[in-house]
């Protein structure tokens, strides 16, 4: 089972392999033939280490939305604010890892979706985030 956890500013990804194959089965068992039949084993290992690497990277950047999602809360806020919310002061950072993530995959939205550049732009929680917050909060 996923579950990432922060460690000072090292997150720490626990997924059992056997869940990981479970998931992708049809893809494991198609890379463990090709494997069978080139006898050599690097077209097993890169799959193996290919989904490895994507599990690594979802749980990252979902890591890094719960965060955004917990700092907005029930506010509406600014970049300015949401960088201080979250100890970041590298604005590239916050935008390509926390902001850019949470906007597409629908957890936050811009009050002005036609000014996405405005100085005077805030975000706030889809009905999607708001519903993860409150699991989150119950559990």
């Amino acid at each position: 089972m996923l579950g990432p956890r922060r460690v000072g500013k090292t997150i720490l990804v626990y997924h059992s392999v056997e869940s990981l194959v479970y998931e992708n089965q049809a893809k494991y068992y198609q890379a463990l033939q090709r494997s069978t039949d080139k006898t050599d084993s690097a077209p097993f290992v890169e799959f193996m280490l290919r989904m490895i690497l994507d599990e690594v990277s979802s749980a990252i950047a979902t890591d890094q939305a719960a965060l955004l999602i917990a700092a907005i809360g029930t506010s509406t806020l600014g970049s300015a604010v949401l960088l201080k919310a979250l100890g970041l002061s590298h604005r590239p950072t916050f935008r390509e890892n926390y902001l850019n993530p949470a906007l597409e995959s629908g957890w936050i939205e811009r009050t002005q979706p036609d000014s996405p550049r405005s100085p005077t732009q805030r975000y706030r929680l889809t009905n999607k985030g708001r519903q993860w917050l409150q699991h989150r909060e119950k559990g």
